[in-house]
C-alpha cells in the first residue's frame, strides 16, 4: 500500500472497492446513534474557550464563582451562565457552604479529557 501526499487524492480511493470484512468489523464496533449523539453533545461543551478555562481552573481546585471570575477574567454573571451549562451536563458539581457555592470538576475523567486534548495540541505544536 502506497501513501500519496496529494491532499485531494489522500481523501478518496482511486478505485471504488470495499473490503467487506473490514466494513462489517467497523460497523460492529460503532456505538448506536443515540450514544453517538450524546457524545457529540458532550464534546460541544468543550467548544467554548471560556468553558475550557473554567474547567482547567477547577482541575484540582474548589472555587466559588467570585474566584473563578477573577481567574478567567469573565464577569460573575458570565461565569455563572457557563457553570450552569457545565453543571447541567455533569462536568462540574457544586457544594453549598453558607451563602457561597463552591465548584469542582464532577469527576477525574473531565480533567483527563482536558489533559488528553492538551497533549494532542502540544504534540501538534511540537511537530510530532
Amino acid at each position: 500500500m502506497t501513501e500519496v501526499n496529494n491532499d485531494n487524492a489522500a481523501d478518496r480511493c482511486e478505485e471504488t472497492v470495499t473490503h467487506g470484512d473490514k466494513v462489517e468489523r467497523a460497523k460492529s464496533l460503532l456505538p448506536d446513534d443515540d450514544m453517538l449523539f450524546e457524545l457529540s453533545e458532550f464534546f460541544k461543551l468543550f467548544g467554548d474557550s471560556t468553558r475550557i478555562k473554567i474547567l482547567e481552573t477547577l482541575n484540582g481546585s474548589e472555587l466559588c464563582v467570585c474566584d473563578i471570575s477573577a481567574v478567567v477574567g469573565v464577569s460573575q454573571s458570565g461565569v455563572s451562565h457557563q457553570l450552569r451549562l457545565l453543571r447541567q451536563n455533569r462536568l462540574v458539581k457544586t457544594t453549598k457552604v453558607g451563602k457561597e457555592s463552591y465548584y469542582t470538576l464532577d469527576d477525574e475523567h473531565i480533567g483527563d479529557i482536558i489533559k488528553i486534548g492538551m497533549n494532542h495540541i502540544n504534540e501538534r505544536r511540537a511537530g510530532l
